[in-house]
């Protein structure tokens, strides 16, 4: 069976299309990406601008009919924290649902964790013991624990990339004082959900599962081999932390000259660098590792499994 899975995201708008069956591991054939930045559509009120939602239904329409070039039997869509936080948010999910021609399934924050784990957690298998995840989008940050399927903790936090860059790195270069400004706010609203975290058993596994975690680890971490000729990638926080004060210091054009910083994440991976090192350092983590798996996946192998049980 061909599904499909439309994440509506602060960044992107990102379809992936994959082949799967009931016990059978997904394997995709396409991934169409529209880069949105739907920060920069939001007015002084919070909601997403007229011009944001019409560039919206465009990267909708257009990765409706991909769908339907590519065969997909049944389309999955959900959108994550631009949507869901907007001021407007009933009136954007109405539109979409019109571009769409079906109904959109909105995630809150900590569902979206526990897809996402679900997907890191087939990814490493049950060997991996107990998981500590971290998810870093446009809008929030996703972090989750357990030693199962589905997390013992879950939590969601407004500290995605887009939204911090706006809100704390707006200059370009931003420059180390407001690095540091957004340093001091990401430590004072992690301490709460730390507290949680850190009365749960010590992690045996520490993964990151974002394309801005990717892009990082890529700049400042290193590849392991993998299984079966898969490379692992790992990013040390030492690491991690002695790149920061450079990418405050470069523009966003010399940035994406960089190893692993794509054009769509130049703007945003300061402040994404910023929230992940203060993450780490937060919950004492010295070392994760990239999961190729992330939210898609998540929504994709619950399908599946609802679809193996039927």
């Amino acid at each position: 069976m061909r599904l499909g899975v439309l994440d509506i995201g602060s960044n992107t708008v990102h379809l992936l299309v994959a082949d799967a069956h009931p016990g059978g591991r997904p394997l995709a054939t396409t991934s169409h990406r529209t880069v949105l930045r739907l920060m920069r559509y939001l007015t002084p009120t919070g909601a997403i601008s007229e011009e944001g939602v019409r560039a919206l239904e465009d990267a909708v329409a257009e990765a409706r009919e991909t769908a339907r070039r590519e065969g997909v039997a049944e389309l999955l869509a959900t959108a994550t924290s631009a949507v869901r936080d907007a001021t407007n948010g009933e009136l954007v999910i109405a539109r979409i649902e019109e571009a769409l021609g079906q109904p959109l399934q909105v995630l809150g924050g900590e569902d979206e964790a526990r897809f996402t784990f679900l997907a890191v957690r087939r990814w490493l298998g049950w060997s991996a013991g107990q998981i500590l995840l971290f998810d870093i989008g446009g809008g929030s940050l996703e972090i989750a624990a357990g030693s199962d399927e589905l997390p013992e903790r879950a939590a969601s936090v407004p500290l995605g990339a887009g939204r911090m860059t706006v809100g704390y790195l707006p200059e370009d270069p931003p420059g180390e004082d407001a690095v540091e400004r957004l340093r001091a706010h990401a430590a004072e609203v992690l301490s709460p959900v730390a507290a949680e975290f850190q009365a749960l058993p010590r992690p045996d596994h520490v993964a990151g599962s974002s394309k801005a975690i990717r892009s990082l680890a890529r700049l400042a971490g290193y590849p392991v081999p993998g299984w079966s000729g898969s490379e692992r990638l790992l990013l040390p926080r030492q690491a991690l932390g002695s790149w920061i004060p450079r990418l405050a210091r470069l523009p966003a054009s010399a940035r994406q000259e960089l190893p692993g910083i794509t054009p769509d994440r130049t703007f945003q991976i300061v402040a994404g660098a910023v929230v992940l090192h203060t993450a780490m350092r937060t919950l004492d983590i010295d070392e994760l590792e990239v999961s190729p798996w992330a939210l898609r996946e998540g929504v994709l192998l619950r399908y599946i499994e609802a679809m193996a049980w039927g």
